[in-house]
């Protein structure tokens, strides 16, 4: 039994005798010898229970030093070995980090290390390919090869696409003026209907506008380019649309599609090259579908063709089938013809050879008779 019960149940005691001594004191009047007496006794009483309580302190303080000693001493015991135990636990984290760390960083040096190297060659391939993409320029800043590279493209284009028989190149349009390229296109007789296709590149002006950095700079080179264009488009309509050798129209392949993008986005420009000098600027896949379409219609005439000849073939076969139906017919009376004469002459000298037959052996029955009567 701990300390604490032990002056509770003395506390319990004494409040149970003061209220015996109360009960008794209504009771019966106290006399003062009575009265004196419990004085004494209750002096008594708080004497003891003070000695009491003053025991009950003191061994609540020592039990409480003593407990908070152990209490001390064992959470310092607590703390010390959750300090080892931290300082070890760190220990293994910070080892365990380290090797990550250093893993991660190798693999991550190793990475860029190899992303260098990429980087480096795309460098060198990029060197490269300015180094070629100026070399070509260089060659297209010269009028000769940059009209060269336009027709070499224009020909692969048709080449692709049509049959030989169906363009042809370096097209006399008269005497003395040939286009570079024409799509034979039927025409009223033996002479075919010439499309004229003309491959214009005006370098220095579109590189200029790619150059262009402010605005003012791109709508100057802009306009410069539009005029270019027209210029183009002018001498194309003046050297080589002439009906009806040709069509009334021709086509100014641009052979670059960001050149042709920059024509067609001019809507204007592009609405006055068509209407007023009947010229329609077109690019690489433009003209590829334009192409593929006049294939498609050439291949439908052929087959009109090709039918109108089955047709005529057809027709000198119904009229031979009626002669010979004709020859057939009578062939087939003659036939019947002979079959006739056939059954009746087979008639007649089966009759005429039985009848022969008959004789014969009637001589024959005469003779035997004869020899018989003989003997």
């Amino acid at each position: 039994m701990d300390m604490q019960t032990i002056l509770i149940i003395a506390v319990i005691l004494l409040l149970i005798i003061v209220i015996i001594l109360q009960l008794l004191a209504r009771r019966k009047p106290p006399t003062d010898e009575i009265t004196t007496l419990l004085n004494q006794q209750a002096t008594e009483q708080f004497r003891r229970f003070a000695v009491i309580q003053e025991s009950i302190n003191a061994t609540l303080q020592s039990t409480s030093n003593q407990t908070n000693t152990t209490i001390e001493t064992r959470m310092k015991a607590l703390q010390d070995s959750n300090e080892k135990r931290l300082e070890q636990m760190q220990g293994i984290v910070d080892e365990k980090l380290q090797k990550t760390l250093e893993t991660r960083l190798s693999q991550s040096f190793e990475l860029v290390s190899k992303q260098l190297d990429s980087v480096q060659q795309g460098l060198g391939e990029m060197k490269n390919l300015a180094a070629d993409a100026k070399s070509l320029r260089n060659a297209l800043i010269n009028v000769k090869e940059r009209g060269t590279y336009g027709e070499v493209r224009l020909e692969k284009l048709l080449s692709d696409i049509l049959a030989p028989s169906q363009y042809e190149t370096n097209a006399e349009i008269v005497a003395g003026r040939r286009v570079e390229f024409a799509v034979k296109l039927p025409g009223n007789g033996d002479e075919p209907l010439l499309l004229p296709i003309d491959s214009k590149f005006p370098i220095e002006d579109y590189n200029r506008l790619l150059d262009a950095e402010d605005k003012a700079e791109i709508d100057l080179a802009r306009k410069a380019l539009a005029a270019r264009i027209r210029n183009e488009a002018k001498t194309i309509h003046e050297k080589y649309i002439l009906p009806p050798k040709t069509t009334n129209f021709a086509l100014m392949f641009l052979p670059t599609e960001g050149l042709y993008a920059e024509v067609v986005q001019n809507a204007a420009l592009f609405e006055e090259l068509r209407d007023k000098y009947n010229i329609t600027a077109v690019g690489a896949s433009t003209l590829s579908a334009f192409l593929m379409s006049l294939q498609m219609g050439f291949n439908t005439l052929n087959i009109e063709k090709r039918s109108q000849e089955v047709m005529d073939v057809l027709q000198v076969v119904k009229v031979q089938f009626g002669k010979f139906a004709d020859v057939l017919d009578k062939a087939r009376k003659q036939l019947q013809t002979v079959d006739k004469t056939m059954g009746e002459l087979a008639e007649t000298r089966t009759k005429a050879i039985n009848r022969a037959l008959r004789n014969v052996e009637e001589i024959d029955e005469i003779n035997t008779s004869s020899n018989i009567d003989m003997e």
